[in-house]
């Protein structure tokens, strides 16, 4: 699962690495309009999927599948890249407000309902890593996000019930290292970290992937 500003192509140097390794990955496509649309779309991509499956989220994709993983009789574990874990009756906005750090505030744009990130600061904020051209790419393609999204508060999460890994990214200027190490311990997920920026998907697509087929492994 994607995040916000983004589409399931984010994933894509990840899916190139995971099918060299033997695995059959799929991208869900999230609207970003509505929280329970997003978990909807998720649900129907799990249908089309015989499973086992290590259900994984980036960034905002992290609460959704806390949410679509929920009765999934084909998930058998979760996996969170830099991604924002709620627990029950907590929201994405209010995570991302517990420390400072973070640099969306600053270079988020609001336009008739919708937001995105400042293109001249798209990569600063999310791919710090990237040639500038290649960010420019990043920032071009972005998908506009429908203001509140983030505000919805999640059911009971399927992190209480399912075996959970963590990816830290430690050079996140999106999404603090601190709360990420606060969701994974509260979950008691398996952590691994790597020196990234908050779109390891992007920039660190073969880490990424190494992360995810230990996840399968494990799970």
């Amino acid at each position: 699962m994607h995040g916000l500003w983004s589409d399931g192509s984010s994933w894509l140097p990840v899916i190139a690495e995971l099918r060299a390794m033997g695995h059959d990955p799929v991208a869900a496509q999230l609207g970003l309009e509505t929280f329970d649309d997003d978990v909807a779309s998720v649900r129907r991509t799990l249908a089309t999927v015989a499973g086992p499956v290590l259900l994984a989220g980036w960034s905002y994709g992290g609460a959704v599948i806390g949410e679509a993983a929920r009765g999934a009789a084909n998930v058998t574990a979760l996996a969170y890249v830099a991604a924002f874990a709620p627990a029950e009756g907590e929201s994405v906005s209010e995570l991302s407000r517990r420390h400072p750090g973070s640099l969306i505030p600053k270079h988020v744009v609001v336009t008739g309902g919708y937001t995105y990130i400042d293109r001249a600061h798209f990569g600063e904020v999310i791919a710090g890593e990237l040639p500038p051209e290649r960010a420019a790419l990043g920032a071009s393609v972005q998908k506009l996000t429908r203001i509140g999204l983030d505000r919805a508060a999640v059911g009971r999460p399927a992190w209480l019930d399912l075996p959970s890994h963590y990816l830290v990214t430690t050079a996140d200027r999106a999404v603090p290292p601190v709360l990420q190490r606060e969701m994974a311990a509260r979950m008691g997920a398996s952590v691994t970290e790597i020196d990234s920026s908050h779109a390891p998907v992007l920039t660190r697509p073969r880490e990424v992937a190494a992360f995810l087929d230990k996840a399968c492994a494990g799970a």
